[in-house]
């Protein structure tokens, strides 16, 4: 396995073409708007390294009995769906923010049954063709990017009817030795960080959109793959210079992209799913499950580390004993637990695949991502009750450094912002400063794209766990329960 900085090093070497502001940035890993989000990423390898998290961390492959980083693992229990849940949750809790391998893990163990049951049906090799990807991943410790969202167009219109066909990815060219594919994925977590992609179909096909019908896996810097990165609310801030408080978070942040796909060219060994479009749906919903089994996971320690801020804005600024304060606490403990719950339910609930591997229970991890779509905004709504405005309305960092002299008496601007914003009695000013920096950060900064707006949106919007909701919920048996009890012969 990688320690965190090889794999940093090992992103140096990759030819990735990233573009931002409307110029290729050429060293992409020192970009100080991007490098939090690979420090990110090399949480996920540090922590494997640590004895004291080897459990959570780290697992025995199923494919070659090595000892492999649990982010390239294939589920082998209930149990490790759990260890799944508990490991994000405590990235989370380490980082505040998106550490961007669950999207690659998610599609491990979803095109790994799912190519499983495409070879039964149709004769393939694609089972075998993904098997041999995943120990390379294994053996190298690779960071792999799960690319499912395609731009979609026109949303009313299949893949095959829409205006133009690179709103999904599909295949221009077939030869003897590959294909060559084009299109894009929108909003893809993490992509820039990642050694390998794994791309997939976003929604179910029919006949028609058989060339849309792709799964494979491609590096990052393959010939005609490129990304354009995207932009989160307050992101310039990390170009400032000496920028540190007024981050909120330094050290850690999240990442999206656009990747485009440029007449690419993939060989027959990474191909996945070519063509046999009644098993595009599976892919999607399989994925979908494991992803949003994730949230009960990464998000709860996002929010553990926002309700531990507001209890230190809530003592900085000296209303801690009020039981309005203690009772808002409460109920955001209350909030982020549920998530948890629905994540270990899910997990404790999954079942093995014909392939082998475990999957999920998909009603329990939709009621999972559906309950995500709605706490974390009432966390944070709650986190900027308790904190106030000044989390929004606090002057810079420059200023209260600045020696620019503004009073009768000589006082600089810093010595008027470090007095009129000073905090309770024994409370550095600098201290509160960080803390409401961070709560802006998490609640409408740019770590919000991770807390916020992606529990809304990623892993499908709402509307997407709800009609997961009402195909596994078994309403059918629960009114033969209803008139078994209410004495109803006829149905």
């Amino acid at each position: 396995m990688m320690t965190s900085q090889e794999y940093i090093e090992s992103l140096r070497k990759l030819k990735t073409r990233v573009y931002m502001f409307g110029e290729k940035i050429e060293n992409w890993v020192d970009h100080p708007m991007i490098r939090p989000s690979i420090n990110c990423v090399a949480m996920t390898y540090a922590m494997a390294q640590n004895p004291e998290y080897a459990d959570l961390m780290t697992a025995t492959s199923s494919l070659t009995g090595h000892k492999i980083n649990r982010f390239t693992h294939l589920h082998q229990s209930t149990d490790d769906l759990i260890k799944k849940v508990k490991m994000q949750r405590l990235l989370g809790q380490k980082t505040a923010s998106c550490f961007q391998r669950c999207v690659g893990m998610d599609s491990f163990n979803a095109v790994f049954s799912t190519t499983y049951e495409i070879d039964e049906a149709h004769g393939t090799h694609y089972h075998e063709n993904f098997k041999k990807f995943l120990t390379m991943v294994q053996d190298n410790d690779l960071t792999v990017d799960g690319a499912m969202t395609d731009p979609k167009g026109d949303r009313s219109k299949a893949p095959h009817d829409q205006a133009d066909s690179d709103m999904f990815v599909h295949v221009v060219e077939r030869r003897p030795d590959g294909i060559v594919v084009c299109g894009a994925k929108c909003h893809q977590t993490g992509s820039i960080n990642s050694h390998w992609h794994i791309f997939m179909p976003t929604i179910s096909m029919g006949e028609a959109d058989k060339d849309w019908a792709v799964s494979f896996a491609c590096p990052t810097d393959a010939e005609g793959m490129y990304m354009i990165y995207g932009r989160q609310s307050c992101d310039t801030r990390k170009m400032e210079k000496d920028a540190d408080i007024d981050l909120g978070n330094k050290a850690f942040g999240g990442q999206e992209a656009l990747v485009v796909l440029d007449h690419v060219f993939i060989p027959n060994e990474y191909i996945f799913l070519n063509g046999e479009y009644e098993f595009a749906g599976m892919m999607v919903e399989r994925f979908a499950g494991y992803h949003r089994q994730s949230y009960g996971g990464c998000k709860v320690g996002v929010g553990d580390v926002v309700i531990g801020a507001t209890a230190l804005a809530a003592e900085y600024n000296g209303v801690e004993k009020a039981s309005a304060v203690k009772d808002k606490l409460i109920e955001m403990t209350h909030l982020n637990e549920t998530l948890y719950c629905c994540g270990i339910a899910c997990s404790s609930q999954g079942f093995k695949t014909k392939a082998g591997n475990y999957q999920i229970d998909l009603l329990l991890a939709n009621v999972c991502k559906q309950n995500v779509t709605r706490f974390p905004y009432e966390i944070v709504r709650l986190a900027e009750d308790v904190a106030g405005g000044l989390m929004v309305t606090m002057p810079s960092e420059a200023d209260f450094k600045s020696d620019t002299v503004v009073g009768r008496n000589g006082e600089t601007i810093g010595d008027i912002c470090n007095k009129f914003f000073a905090a309770r009695e024994g409370v550095a000013t600098q201290d509160r400063q960080r803390i409401m920096r961070f709560l802006e950060n998490i609640c409408l900064g740019a770590a919000a794209v991770g807390y916020r707006t992606e529990s809304m949106h990623g892993a499908g919007s709402p509307q997407a766990q709800r009609i997961m909701i009402a195909r596994q919920c078994n309403m059918q048996g629960k009114k033969d329960l209803a008139r078994a009890i209410a004495g109803i012969h006829n149905k």
